[in-house]
């Protein structure tokens, strides 16, 4: 089982200073991965509900934002020369999936094959409303997306018709290192299970990864003509670490440990103290 280092990204915090630490300190300790989020844009107050707390509101610092994940990659690419580079999530359907090809291949290229692609479909209608792009179109975005991107990825002369985009002989140059970047499909929800079986690389059921959800997902690959034993499951480091052996006898082998805290250790999400409860992180987890 890999622990990998998610690594929230909340504006004024997530400083030039602490993004070269994670990048030292996880190069140096062999860490897998790094992983970062996505929003746009937040707002004070809003309707939706954040699906992975209790009282529906997302545990951000008022007035923060977060950082836009593929730049943030890029500047960690660049600091780094071994460890993996991925986004957890990137909110695809809120994106135009030919610049999304663009701008991934791009950091694959440069990186020498390192990045694995983490998408969601978002939960924050307002963020949709205020990007113009109908919240409830966002599943069949999803799927089509995803589609699109590999075919830019792979195709000698791409060419793609859906409902929401479509292009002919529109070569995307330079392409990923392996002509493909891993993608794993985030959501705690069926439809999202699903949607990793027929189409993705992983399964990122986030907070409370279930045997139910993940025998969904393997049971759509199969149903897709696809190797459900391919189709690698990650998981949030659990509350309870005595929680990670039933996760791996599911067939869990990666767990996001939070670079502000972990399971016995403080969780903070900014603030004069976010150094030193990584390294506090990087020293219980990445030897595991």
């Amino acid at each position: 089982m890999k622990f990998d280092i998610w690594l929230p990204t909340a504006s004024p915090m997530a400083t030039p200073e602490l993004l070269d630490e994670v990048a030292r300190e996880a190069e140096a300790r062999g860490v897998t991965t790094i992983w970062v989020g996505e929003h746009v844009v937040l707002f004070p107050d809003y309707a939706s509900h954040y699906p992975y707390a209790e009282d529906g509101r997302i545990p951000a610092p008022p007035g923060s934002g977060l950082l836009e994940p593929l730049v943030t990659l890029t500047y960690l690419a660049a600091r780094t020369s071994t460890v993996r580079l991925g986004t957890a999530m990137l909110l695809l359907p809120q994106r135009n999936p030919v610049y999304v090809a663009k701008e991934v291949s791009t950091l694959d290229w440069l990186s020498g094959g390192r990045v694995d692609l983490g998408v969601g479909v978002g939960w924050l209608k307002e963020e949709f409303d205020a990007l113009g792009v109908p919240f409830a179109e966002r599943g069949a975005r999803m799927d089509e997306y995803i589609q699109a991107l590999r075919e830019l990825w792979a195709g000698d002369a791409p060419t793609f018709r859906g409902r929401y985009v479509a292009f002919a002989g529109a070569y995307c140059r330079p392409q990923p290192v392996n002509k493909s970047v891993p993608i794993i499909v985030g959501g705690h929800s069926e439809p999202a299970a699903r949607r990793a079986g027929r189409l993705g690389d992983g399964f990122f059921p986030a907070r409370g990864a279930s045997a139910e959800l993940i025998a969904i997902a393997r049971q759509a690959a199969h149903t897709a003509g696809r190797d459900p034993a391919k189709l690698e499951i990650t998981v949030s480091l659990p509350d309870d670490l005595a929680e990670l052996e039933t996760l791996r006898r599911l067939g869990v082998t990666r767990v996001l440990v939070p670079a502000t805290g972990g399971a016995g250790l403080p969780a903070r999400i900014g603030g004069p103290d976010e150094l030193a409860t990584w390294r506090q992180v990087i020293e219980r987890y990445a030897t595991v």
